[in-house]
Parts: structure tokens; C-alpha cells; sequence
């Protein structure tokens, strides 16, 4: 059973938010990508979509998530179910970071900027 200590998850950085991956295909992970997302304080929508279901759980902090153009607060506790298809992003309008655990099946495609891609902390 593969362990992917903290201390060696690979991070991603994005100007809105920085990823930590966590179980992904190159880790040993074979049905399930999760990651780690911290959505940075002031950090507007970064809309895209997959072609599977995601779930994201809040862990810490407070955000709004975007779904299909409808704002949504989010707040530690709460779990957000993006269906497949779905123009989805988060915001931080607030002072303090947000972060949320993520969860996809393997091979997911993102959409993003008219682009598909395989997000880095699935890979």
C-alpha cells in the first residue's frame, strides 16, 4: 500500500491557488486522484469543468464556490459535488486561505480556456 508522506507530495502552483498531490496515477494510485487545494486570500474563479464527477471537501477556511454562474457559500465541513460538464470555480473573497481536499476517478480531462488538459496533481 503506497504511503504519500506529506513532507514529498508534489506542489503546484497556480496565481490563484496551489495544489498538493496527492494520490494519482504516478503515486500508485490506480481508480482515484486526490489532491490537496488552498485557494488564496482575494483569489477570483478559476472556471473549468471535467468530463467526470468531482467532490471537493472543505477543510479550512471560507470560499464561494461558482457553479454554472450560481455563487454558493462554502465554509470547513462542507463537501461540494461538481457534476461532470459542470462550468465550476472557486473564490476567496476573504482574508484567510481556503483549502479543500479534491477527489476524481483517474484519467478525468479538464477543460479550462477553450484547452483540455490532465491536471498536474493527477498526473
Amino acid at each position: 500500500m503506497p504511503i504519500i508522506q506529506a513532507s514529498s507530495a508534489p506542489t503546484f502552483d497556480m496565481p490563484h491557488a496551489t495544489f498538493t498531490g496527492l494520490a494519482s496515477p504516478s503515486r500508485g494510485s490506480e481508480e482515484t486522484c486526490v489532491w490537496k487545494t488552498r485557494v488564496h486570500p482575494g483569489a477570483e474563479p478559476a472556471l473549468h469543468s471535467f468530463d467526470h464527477e468531482e467532490v471537493l471537501v472543505a477543510i479550512t477556511g471560507r470560499a464561494v464556490a461558482v457553479l454554472d454562474g450560481e455563487e454558493h457559500p462554502v465554509a470547513a465541513g462542507d463537501a461540494i459535488i461538481v457534476p461532470a460538464g459542470a462550468e465550476f470555480g472557486l473564490a476567496n473573497p476573504h482574508d484567510e486561505p481556503f483549502e479543500a481536499v479534491v477527489a476524481l476517478p483517474v484519467g478525468t480531462t479538464a477543460f479550462m480556456n477553450g484547452r483540455s488538459l490532465v491536471p498536474p496533481p493527477a498526473r
